[in-house]
């Protein structure tokens, strides 16, 4: 069987935009963690067409990662699911793990990801601890958003938040294996069969709520999704996208992020639980608002983020496949 053909062990797959430093510190740690002969790695890039492409190709070649590492490129950035669904459809492979590319794997993560895949035939995605460059761990495993989780965003307030503590998103930290709604595909392995099961990832989405969507798919299909914290990858936050950090500053998002919500509660709520989603932001904006009066605090969000969140609630399905600044 020819060697393009044959099926692997592992595909990691790891997008570029236009961030050929970080690819390339991604793929120094996996040096030591692939099997060339049974595992592969494509990086995929998103029409970066800034040269970095070309640089990423050159190093793979220099380095002598071609024998387990190379190049796709895609004609159009579409965003991170079109990105990985390209990556995914050009191996073959048992299993495929999702890496951003401000990631970079602790020695034995992936060993110890597929064993967390192959504790129980039902676990098809696990997801391992992600922490910062000093060994911080960060918070990457979720329960759904909700229109209630939308009242607690908007807020931003404790009372608020402990009323309605069984939906808030963010869940603790865990130190032993566990199972989540959902977890942040910044880092994630997912069986072959999962793919074949639900389909790929839904390309309209450009950036963000693609992984909380595919979750909410593949769980009422009998899969799990386990969190296995014996493997560590380091996520340096805001490397692969600048949103993090608008949102930090209260500065205004990029509009594929509302887009991308907008079309998340859609889906999974219909138009009624969109707008009620809406709603349930807006009356937490409120407290936001009441609360930085009475205590002359900065207002939680971001700059025109009303008119941006309700941007989606009268139209169709919104496809946040669009040409765009922000990277995937």
């Amino acid at each position: 069987m020819p060697e393009a053909l044959r099926r692997r062990r592992l595909a990691v797959v790891v997008l570029n935009y236009r961030t050929p430093e970080l690819v390339l510190a991604c793929l120094a740690s996996l040096e030591a963690e692939v099997d060339a002969a049974r595992d592969a790695v494509v990086v995929v890039d998103n029409a970066s067409a800034d040269g970095s492409e070309q640089q990423i190709a050159e190093e793979i070649e220099r380095r002598g990662w071609s024998a387990w590492a190379r190049l796709v490129c895609s004609e159009r950035n579409g965003g991170f699911s079109a990105g990985n669904n390209l990556g995914i459809g050009a191996v073959d492979a048992d299993a495929y793990l999702l890496l951003n590319s401000d990631t970079s794997v602790r020695p034995g993560a992936l060993a110890e990801l597929r064993q967390g895949l192959s504790s129980d035939p039902r676990v098809g995605m696990v997801s391992p601890r992600l922490e910062g460059p000093d060994g911080d761990p960060q918070r990457s495993c979720f329960r759904y958003h909700t229109p209630a989780s939308e009242l607690i965003r908007g807020a931003a307030t404790g009372v608020v938040t402990k009323l309605l503590r069984p939906y808030v998103v963010s869940r603790p930290l865990d130190d032993e294996p566990a199972v989540h709604e959902w977890t942040s595909f910044a880092a994630v392995m997912i069986r072959k069969e999962v793919f074949e099961a639900v389909g790929l990832l839904d390309d309209g989405y450009f950036m963000y709520f693609e992984d909380t969507d595919f979750c909410r798919r593949m769980r009422p299909a009998g899969w799990k999704i386990l969190h296995w914290p014996a493997a560590r990858v380091v996520h340096t936050r805001g490397g692969s996208s600048e949103v993090k950090s608008r949102v930090a500053a209260r500065e205004r998002p990029p509009a594929y992020l509302y887009a991308s919500r907008a079309r998340y509660f859609l889906k999974h709520y219909g138009r009624l639980g969109l707008w009620f989603a809406n709603a349930m932001w807006s009356v937490g904006a409120v407290v936001d608002e009441l609360r930085s009066l009475v205590q002359r605090r900065r207002r939680v969000r971001c700059s025109r983020e009303g008119r941006d969140t309700w941007s989606g609630a009268f139209a169709r399905i919104p496809d946040a496949r669009v040409e765009s600044e922000g990277r995937a």
